[in-house]
């Protein structure tokens, strides 16, 4: 087994982080985006294994709940 990219490391920590906070908030607040968008965002890492698709799958995760929010959702 071998050592991941530091950038790899870098982005899925960021990308997790985002998403715990995301988690947190959509369940206290009981909002079903942000608790999916979390969700989405923790299990990202765990699926692409390449740190330019992490970032920019999780970016676009982050845009959908984004649009979400501004749409009223």
């Amino acid at each position: 087994m071998t050592m991941p990219e530091p950038s790899y490391l870098f982005v899925g920590f960021i990308a997790s982080s985002v998403g715990f906070v995301m988690l947190v908030y959509g369940k206290k607040q009981h909002r079903p985006l942000q608790l999916a968008g979390g969700l989405m965002l923790l299990a990202v890492p765990f699926l692409v294994y390449d740190a330019l698709w992490l970032g920019l799958l999780s970016a676009a995760v982050c845009a959908g709940v984004w649009g979400g929010v501004k749409a009223g959702l």
